[in-house]
């Protein structure tokens, strides 16, 4: 019988509030449901990969984890702090989240070195821009010429806007004849300077937002900007979330079979 792939996925974190009660006082590393209905509707093993602390000789690491999995997808969440590219917030709410920048930027780097398979979502997407030298909008709304509303609360994965595909890239590949898609808008921030050998493959139809981008190397490193586990087994004209999720485990049984 084949195996089946052992995909990890990176942690949102809640951090915990001595004023509550109960478990809440707790720092908690969490899998948004959608998320990880999405990745098992492909008959994957999925496994939340928690930060390590213990850094005591031969503790746990998270190279460990990148051994034994076979691919990684980074989740959507809270801002990247500006710090993480060489900048100060020009808000105080603007300043992210850096414990868990530091904790996702070395859990890609150990899937990286070891050319498995990377897959970013929305703030996935900014973490591999970061990774690889680039910049983001603090802002968007604000620091985005012409910018579109990008982020409602109030409606939160019902917010939509339009990708245009870029011709003759691996996403076009992917949906042969779509070259205009709705999906879902849901961020703060975004690309701003392009990180080092990534390619933009689609971006927003209003207002020219970076809404795809994958790394020009043998080895797969891809993000997108929209949410597709909250678009998977739709019907009703947004962008089909499967193809995107096929590519990445291809890539990662590919390498799984090279070993």
């Amino acid at each position: 019988m084949k195996r089946r792939l052992r995909i990890g996925v990176s942690a949102r974190i809640q951090y915990g509030d001595a004023a509550k009660h109960g478990y809440l006082k707790k720092n908690i590393y969490y899998l948004e449901q959608s998320f990880a209905r999405w990745l098992q509707s492909a008959g994957v093993l999925v496994y939340l990969v928690a930060d390590v602390v213990d850094r005591s000789a031969n503790a746990l690491t998270l190279s460990d984890y990148a051994q034994e999995l076979d691919g990684l997808v980074l989740q959507g969440g809270a801002d990247i702090s500006p710090q993480m590219y060489g900048e100060e917030p020009l808000r105080p709410e603007w300043a992210g989240d850096p414990e868990r920048d530091r904790y996702e930027l070395e859990l890609l780097e150990r899937f990286w070195e070891l050319k498995k398979p990377i897959l970013g979502i929305c703030r996935g997407q900014q973490l591999i821009n970061v990774a690889m030298g680039g910049t983001l909008y603090q802002d968007t709304a604000t620091q985005k010429p012409g910018a579109q509303l990008h982020q409602n609360p109030a409606i939160y994965d019902e917010n939509y806007h339009h990708i245009d595909i870029l011709g003759g890239s691996r996403l076009a590949r992917l949906y042969p004849g779509v070259t205009r898609a709705k999906v879902n808008t849901l961020h703060h921030q975004a690309v701003n300077r392009l990180g080092k050998g990534l390619a933009v493959e689609a971006h927003s139809a209003e207002d020219g937002v970076i809404e795809a981008i994958r790394h020009q190397g043998p080895d797969y490193l891809v993000g997108v900007q929209w949410h597709p586990e909250f678009l998977h087994g739709r019907d009703d004209g947004v962008l089909d979330a499967a193809p995107l999720l096929k590519e990445f485990l291809q890539a990662s049984r590919e390498h799984s079979q090279s070993r």
